[in-house]
């Protein structure tokens, strides 16, 4: 079929139908609270997007990917085991594409961007079912896709929310998108942020790595001087030659250890204390040390006038302590 007559039969079936202009609009003012019904809708027509629709066949080229990623780099396993079936068979789960908004004659990928590339490198036509919709419908059929699918992992949903919050898209929907609630998404969102994202980039997907061990990671990015030695450590070479979960495992070792190493020297400084005893214990006192600072605390009987007597003779002792180190200087 002659590209002119594919764009065609693509094309026709999927024109624009009346209510869609008002949807369109609606994306670009964003969702109010006001709007939840119309957002469910949309939820659910995006789960019905691929029920009795016409499968078409598309050259490679004419898709860009979606305006909005959804994932941490490529599981080359998993992506080589889906390029291999299709390789021996056929692409039996169609994409679904959009016609891109920006540019006539060409789609945009709503969810199948790993079935598009491996047609590509196949050099096989990409089977798609073609839908014109805005970008909330949009981003409700790729989110509930993956979250359909579960294979996107915790930090991939977090940055997946963070970039829709970027692009000004509403809360409500992007609940609706990854179907979480607000408290999930606050903390979504909240580690996506605190953490830098090209520390995030460079981990990558981490597939195993949950939540709350991402949640803790997050706490440790708060301190400036573990983003820098974050930031060398993906950096390095080795770093980038293991596995994704490998990678969380060695920055959260390594952020964890250096906080501990700082515990501990904290705490040698702090504990250089020795305790003084007089007169038969009528006056005791600690003296403790701790980098640039010393300290003396009194207790027992004579505490209160002893201290007394020393506040008030405080000009004489510095002068005794100037006079007695010129002369061990001599």
């Amino acid at each position: 079929m002659a590209r002119k007559d594919l764009l065609k039969s693509v094309m026709e079936p999927t024109a624009d139908k009346a209510s869609d202009g008002g949807r369109t609009n609606y994306a670009m003012r964003g969702a109010s609270k006001s709007m939840k019904v119309s957002i469910d809708s949309l939820a659910e027509d995006a789960r019905r997007m691929m029920d009795g629709e016409t499968i078409v066949e598309i050259l490679p080229d004419l898709i860009d990917s979606s305006f909005i990623s959804d994932r941490l780099g490529l599981d080359d396993e998993a992506f080589q085991e889906l390029k291999a079936s299709i390789e021996k068979g056929q692409q039996d789960t169609p994409v679904l594409l959009r016609p891109h908004p920006e540019t006539s004659g060409r789609f945009m990928v709503v969810f199948g961007h790993r079935r598009v590339r491996a047609a590509a490198e196949l050099g096989r036509m990409v089977r798609a079912v073609v839908k014109s919709m805005d970008d909330v419908a949009h981003i409700l059929a790729q989110g509930h896709e993956n979250t359909a699918r579960a294979d996107l992992s915790f930090i991939e949903k977090a940055v997946f929310a963070r970039s829709l919050s970027d692009i000004g898209q509403p809360k409500d929907v992007i609940m609706s998108a990854l179907t979480v609630d607000g408290t999930l998404l606050s903390r979504m969102l909240s580690v996506a942020q605190q953490i830098p994202r090209d520390v995030i980039d460079a981990v990558g997907p981490a597939k195993q790595i949950g939540r709350d061990r991402w949640e803790g990671f997050k706490k440790l990015m708060t301190v400036p001087a573990n983003i820098k030695l974050a930031q060398q450590l993906v950096s390095d070479q080795s770093f980038a030659e293991l596995q994704s979960d490998a990678r969380f495992e060695l920055l959260l070792s390594k952020l964890s250890e250096k906080g501990r190493a700082l515990r501990k020297k904290t705490k040698r400084a702090t504990l250089e204390k020795r305790t003084w005893t007089a007169n038969g214990g009528r006056i005791k006192g600690v003296v403790g040390k701790s980098g640039k600072a010393f300290s003396v605390s009194l207790t027992s009987t004579d505490a209160s006038e002893f201290g007394n007597y020393l506040a008030e003779n405080l000009d004489g002792l510095y002068e005794a302590f100037l006079s007695s180190k010129q002369e061990k200087t001599k």
